[in-house]
Formats: C-alpha cells, structure tokens, sequence
C-alpha cells in the first residue's frame, strides 16, 4: 500500500502537472508552427523558385503498379519538418532567454571560511 500512496504523492507534485502542461501546450504550438511553415512560408519560398511545391517533391524509387503505391523519398516534406523545427527551436531559445532576464537573479551567499580554515581551526583549539 506504501507503493500506491508514494506514487498518489508523486503524481499530484505541482513539477509532475507543469511538465504535462508544457507537453500539452507545446503539441498546439507545435501544430500551430506546422501549419505556419506549410500554409504561410513555403507558398511564398515556392513561388520565388519557380512555382515548386515542397509537399510533392520526391524521388521515385519504383512506380506505383497496380495496387502496389509507388515507393518513393518525400524529400519536400523533410524540408518542411526541418524548417518547422528551426522555427519551434527558436521560438524555444526565445522563451528561455526572456524567461531568464525576467528570473530574478539568485545573490550569492556571503563567503564564509573555507573548510581548510575551519580544520586548522579545529587543530589549533585541539592543540590548546
């Protein structure tokens, strides 16, 4: 029963919940980019090589034949995720670096005698 109530207390942690909604909020932004980079930036970047889609670029391994689909390296789409990634990546540094600046800054603790001072110290009062 010890194993249940350990993993009740675990579970119901504040750090357990944020980390789940970071992961929930991150899929939306996540789709949110997708969608950006698909609808919004590689019309445009097509359009200025020449009217090219990045969804249908690939490469042709072995032709569709009957119901068999064609086998093929959808290069394009890759291009795509790599961009979404870059985009969510710096969004990601944006958010840490403002988070940081905004993060009140911790003052170090006020130096005290190193723990060789303290043993001669110790040595000394022993010697008395």
């Amino acid at each position: 029963m010890g194993m249940l109530k350990e993993f009740k207390e675990f579970a119901m942690k504040g750090n357990l919940l944020d980390m789940a909604t970071g992961i929930i909020i991150g899929v939306a932004v996540g789709k949110m980019v997708s969608s950006l980079v698909a609808d919004v930036i590689m019309p445009p970047i097509g359009v200025l090589m020449g009217g090219v889609d990045f969804s249908n670029l690939s490469y042709v391994i072995q032709e569709a034949a009957g119901d068999v689909p064609a086998v093929a390296i959808n290069y394009g789409t890759f291009a795509q995720t790599v961009i979404d990634f870059v985009i969510i990546a710096f969004v990601v540094f944006m958010l840490i670096k403002a988070m940081n600046k905004a993060m009140p800054k911790e003052e170090e603790a006020p130096a005290g005698p190193s723990s060789e001072d303290l043993l001669v110290e110790i040595r000394d009062l022993l010697k008395k």
